[in-house]
């Protein structure tokens, strides 16, 4: 069974920095797409970032410049470095991986929260 577990979230003051971590159980990041994504309550689930199967990153608009995507093969953990955070990048992020057969696997996420 492919586990997904998110760390990192919390409190940070407007300006400030936190990095996420993602460490995933059964299912390789390096084998597959895999990314973040931020969701807040009566919003849409919107993308934060990407790492594709292929090498490649996509960061969602208002995040580029300021959030990187990153992953370490020997961990097998994806992380997420947010610099210049605001308060409306207040959230619950979680990871997903897209495996096989276009099945997704989400966690269950990490809360951030942005104070101004």
């Amino acid at each position: 069974q492919v586990q997904l577990v998110e760390s990192g979230g919390g409190l940070v003051q407007a300006g400030g920095s936190l990095r996420l971590s993602c460490t995933a159980s059964t299912i390789v990041f390096s084998s597959n797409t895999a990314g973040w994504y931020r969701q807040t309550p009566g919003k849409q689930r919107e993308l934060v970032a990407i790492f594709r199967k292929n090498g490649l990153t996509n960061y969602g608009d208002s995040m580029k410049g300021r959030f990187t995507i990153s992953r370490d093969n020997a961990k097998n953990t994806m992380y997420l470095q947010m610099n210049s955070l605001k308060p409306e990048d207040t959230a619950v992020y979680c990871c997903a991986v897209f495996g096989t057969y276009d099945v997704v696997y989400w966690g269950q996420g990490t809360e951030v929260t942005v104070s101004s």
